[in-house]
């Protein structure tokens, strides 16, 4: 397990809060079916959906690349959730990147666009029946971007169950983005740590995805976990 990046920073805040902090911090980084990139990724998600742009993205970018992902993984974590936290967040967040001395883009090439395919391009005929504007405009932004390099699907897909998480769209968004992880590798057991992970980021929003998403274990125990 890592040494938690920014502790030092933490306790001149303040001791007490910086021990609770650093032993939430060890709850997700002590899970074993995520990896340490996707557990990086979840921090770095995080911050971009409350956003937290200060100490936090610092720490966590910190803590991203000490345990091995590239500068440009960052980077395209950033671009891939554009559209799922929204475009303007992501000004001050690629601002934050170049003061906190991220180097600068490496992959400068112009996207393509790749049809999509699968659970994705039936979640765009689903929209097509309430609007086809807007259907269009999601078939361009996920063409745009879930078969780029840099990140695994996978990868893009627990991303965006952290994003369902913290703007708690537990419906069809959820279930479309957890299908995804699973075609690409995910398991029941890493949902449950991904959710164990994001308690560390709200409690409540933990225990309401957990409800949807993971099935219950005992006809009467009322609980997901």
């Amino acid at each position: 397990m890592p040494q938690l990046a920014g502790a030092d920073a933490l306790v001149a805040l303040d001791p007490v809060f910086a021990r609770l902090a650093v032993g939430a911090g060890h709850n997700l980084w002590g899970l074993t079916h995520l990896t340490p990139r996707e557990k990086a990724f979840v921090c770095l998600t995080a911050d971009l959906c409350h956003p937290h742009l200060g100490l936090p993205l610092a720490m966590h970018v910190q803590m991203a690349l000490a345990n091995g992902v590239e500068p440009e993984s960052i980077r395209e974590l950033y671009r891939h959730l554009a559209p799922y936290v929204g475009y303007p967040i992501l000004v001050p967040a690629f601002q934050r990147l170049a003061e906190l001395g991220l180097p600068e883009a490496s992959d400068t090439e112009a996207v393509k666009p790749v049809p999509v395919t699968g659970p994705l391009a039936r979640a765009v005929r689903d929209l097509e029946d309430v609007d086809p504007g807007l259907a269009a405009f999601t078939e361009d932004q996920l063409a745009q971007r879930w078969a780029r390099t840099h990140l695994s699907v996978r990868e893009r897909a627990i991303a965006c169950l952290v994003v369902d998480v913290f703007y708690q769209t537990l419906g069809e968004s959820l279930r479309l983005h957890a299908e995804l992880a699973k075609a690409a590798g995910a398991t029941e057991e890493t949902l449950r740590d991904l959710l164990r992970g994001l308690a560390e980021f709200g409690l409540p929003r933990a225990w309401a995805a957990a409800k949807a998403l993971l099935p219950q274990r005992g006809s009467g125990s009322g609980t997901a976990t």
